[in-house]
């Protein structure tokens, strides 16, 4: 099916003028770049939409030139993207200022080369419209300037600078945005990177080409914002990610580091090739395995490609002199794995090359690099748990691993239509929707929609068996939040990253001995909840109105007329059906802090929580409100882990113990992005009271955040944000020093700070019992 420009004589009437003459000159190049459906929902209804605005033709005429090239660049997405900012931007500023905002896209396109990038890039300007009004048409006015030597964060650090020294001063805004005044020249040269992603991009396919004879989708990421060094190279389905910049480093050119990253996580996609037995293991084990498995890919590719070891060896700089830190230790190690010429005679080094060495015949050997783990963790100098994102060996162009144990769990379909910028929709239906709307099972690479089965996590059961057969593990879409800057007053848009985690299943047997731990807490549960349980339809009677009329009362009110009295009106019966119109979701904290002892026992804080959460669990599906447990972790705003044990709608069952006995503890509290989701679900349900429940052992806290107070008002902020949307939150802390700033988090009467730890399974089921009366 085509679209022919005739169909829309009713725009290009709307549009009128030189508007509708550049429509029909750039019809054709817009049929090239624009696929049928995108050509009518992008291209002519994002003109339409510009025109809807009252700015003139000017913008129109621009979007119309400039969206073509938009598209062949990053794909139909990005015009989309850039018509939704146009709009929230045009009560802001001049038509002019959006004008020239469309014009100069395609060279942002060009030079980021990645549409979450651009993404990026159109939040940026929204945000300097609000602090630096005058300095968004000069910054826009030198943007090829900028781009080429500035990467997206580069470019945020210099204009945010600006931003804030001439908050007051609009000369000095349009001479710093215009690059003509002296700081900003400054900025401008100590921001500057040595090579620029795109700018080397094809020569690096090729290179890869000429290696493997295959081609690697290769994608620009820039990194954290707030440093200059970027994210580690990483790898998801099979695109690889390189940062969007690499300085020259001790004598290598930014090339030379972009060959090495690129040559590693190739080897990665090439020789990797089995599904790791679990997701990521903490402690000994885990980051030996990446340390090994590194070793391997590049060994494997050092013997058809000799000179690639050539390529990696200047980059490990690791020595003795380092020390023997596991971070030390473990980069000295992984230089003694590569090259044959370093010597080092600790213990652990020398082990774990010999190890490698006697499996050079058989490196594709399955499970190769976890057996290594396996056998030579017990000799590592240090034991215990370890974050291996913490002691990864700091060497410059290896990726974060996180591909070897996600191989064979990600959607690898959805990924790679992501990959190649698809335009399809994935939506979820239930079953009977499912088998009455769909004539065929499946989906071409063509299709606009795809169906997919309402599970956000597959079902245990026959689904949840089918999905592990085909090696794929279920995980939810990133959700990106706001975070609240209490020092700057602003929401900082798009500021964390929440993914849903499969949690791992532990022993039903652990829960089992739970309940026959607290038989005597649960009886006296038993008469609670059947005082709480809803108890059908009452009926009452005497009522001025009702659903039928009361035969005694009508009888009482013929007496009173024969009596000469005057007669009572209420004479009718009303059923009230008793229904308890509420749904709870329980939020437990599994920092690292749980995983310590309680004082004076033998349990931990998390076995507490699971104690309680167990108990409540069973005594809310007695109950009968509609609940959910879940957990939350973090390692730094890109890496908010949220976990699902019991969801809404999902039966109380030995699945969803399964997974509570599974429970464990690891990494820090981010808590505001945590309430933020879980209101967001709790909002979701139709239930007229909705309860968030947060069960913490500390403050919000997290590895990238040093000022204390940042993440209270944070998680303040989010608890007053999901309390406008109708959801009531409670927090049981079981910090004793939690009263110096619980009560500010979430209010006064909103918290309760339990002193003695070891009485949280009896008292979380009791609150919920006051808290919900």
């Amino acid at each position: 099916m085509s679209i022919h420009l005739e169909e829309y004589q009713d725009l290009l009437e709307d549009l009128g003028g030189q508007a509708a003459e550049v429509l029909e000159a750039s019809w054709q190049e817009a049929t090239r770049a624009f696929s049928t459906g995108g050509l009518k929902r992008y291209y002519l209804e994002g003109a339409r939409s510009l025109h809807s605005l009252g700015r003139g033709s000017e913008m129109v005429v621009a979007f119309v030139q400039e969206a073509p090239d938009l598209a062949q660049e990053l794909g139909e997405d990005a015009v989309g993207e850039l018509v939704s900012s146009a709009i929230k931007m045009y009560s802001k500023t001049s038509g002019a200022v959006i004008t020239l905002l469309i014009s100069t896209s395609p060279i942002a396109a060009r030079r980021l080369g990645d549409l979450r990038l651009f993404g990026g890039y159109l939040r940026l300007v929204d945000n300097l419209l609000g602090q630096a009004p005058r300095g968004v048409r000069p910054m826009l006015e030198h943007l090829d300037e900028l781009l080429s030597q500035l990467t997206l964060g580069g470019l945020r650090r210099w204009a945010t600078w600006g931003a804030q020294a001439h908050r007051t001063d609009l000369e000095e805004q349009i001479a710093y945005f215009g690059l003509e005044s002296p700081e900003s020249r400054s900025v401008f040269q100590k921001e500057r990177r040595g090579t620029l992603f795109v700018d080397v991009q094809r020569r690096i396919n090729l290179y890869l080409r000429s290696l493997w004879a295959r081609d690697f989708f290769m994608r620009p990421t820039s990194g954290d914002f707030e440093s200059r060094e970027g994210y580690k190279p990483y790898i998801e389905g099979f695109t690889i990610f390189l940062p969007d910049a690499f300085d020259d480093w001790e004598g290598l050119t930014g090339l030379d580091l972009y060959r090495a990253a690129a040559a590693h996580a190739a080897a990665h996609v090439v020789y990797t090739r089995e599904m790791q037995p679990e997701e990521a293991p903490r402690g000994v084990t885990g980051v030996l395995t990446e340390l090994f498995e590194d070793a391997r890919v590049e060994a494997l590719a050092s013997q058809g490609f000799p000179g690639l070891r050539n390529l990696w060896t200047p980059l490990h700089t690791a020595t003795p002199d380092d020390g023997e830190a596991p971070q030390a230790l473990l980069a000295r190690t992984a230089r003694a794995l590569l090259d044959p010429d370093y010597r080092d005679d600790h213990p652990f080094v020398t082990r774990a090359r010999a190890a490698l060495a006697e499996r050079t015949e058989d490196l594709e050997a399955p499970g190769l690099a976890r057996a290594l783990a396996e056998a030579l963790a017990p000799e590592f100098p240090e034991q215990g748990y370890m974050n291996p994102r913490q002691v990864a060996p700091d060497v410059l162009y290896r990726d974060d691993n996180r591909y070897m144990w996600a191989f064979g769990r990600e959607e690898d379909d959805f990924e790679t239509l992501m990959a190649s910028g698809s335009n399809q929709e994935r939506v979820y239906v239930t079953p009977m929707e499912m088998i009455n709307t769909l004539d065929v099972p499946g989906a071409g690479d063509d299709a606009q929609m795809i169906m997919v089965l309402a599970t956000e996590w597959f079902r245990d059961g026959e689904e949840e068996s089918i999905n592990q057969q085909e090696g794929k593990e279920p995980i939810s879409l990133p959700y990106h939040y706001h975070e609240w800057d209490y020092q700057m007053q602003l929401e900082r848009p798009h500021w964390v990253t929440l993914l849903e985690r499969r949690p791992q299943k532990g022993d039903v047997a652990e829960i089992d001995a739970i309940n026959e731990k607290h038989k005597p807490l649960i009886s006296r549960l038993k008469f609670l909840i059947e005082a709480m349980q809803p108890q059908g339809v009452q009926r009452l009677r005497k009522q001025a109105e009702g659903d039928e009329l009361d035969l005694n009362a009508l009888v009482d009110a013929q007496i009173d007329l024969r009596m000469r009295r005057q007669p009572d009106e209420r004479i009718y019966v009303r059923n009230i059906r008793q229904v308890r119109d509420l749904s709870v979701l329980v939020l437990l904290d599994l920092s690292e802090s749980t995983n310590e002892m309680v004082q004076g026992t033998d349990t931990s804080v998390v076995q507490l929580a699971r104690e309680a959460t167990a108990l409540l669990g069973g005594a809310i599906s007695k109950i009968g409100d509609p609940f959910a447990i879940h957990g939350f972790a973090s390692d730094g705003r890109h890496d908010v882990e949220y976990y699902r044990f019991k969801d809404f709608g999902a039966p109380y069952d030995d699945h969803a113990r399964a997974r509570l006995a599974g429970m464990k503890g690891q990494l820090s509290t981010r808590m505001g992005a945590a309430v933020r989701h879980a209101g967001h679900l709790l909002q979701q349900q139709g239930t007229q009271k909705k309860l968030l429940l947060i069960v913490t052992d500390g403050e919000p806290a997290d590895t990238d955040v040093r000022d204390p107070q940042y993440l209270r008002q944070d998680a303040k902020r989010a608890v007053e944000e999901v309390g406008k949307n109708g959801v009531y939150s409670f927090c049981i802390s079981l910090d004793p020093n939690a009263d110096e700033y619980v009560e500010r988090i979430f209010g006064a009467q909103h918290f309760m700070v339990l002193d003695r730890i070891e009485r949280l399974p009896e008292k979380l089921p009791m609150l919920y019992a006051g808290l919900t009366r």
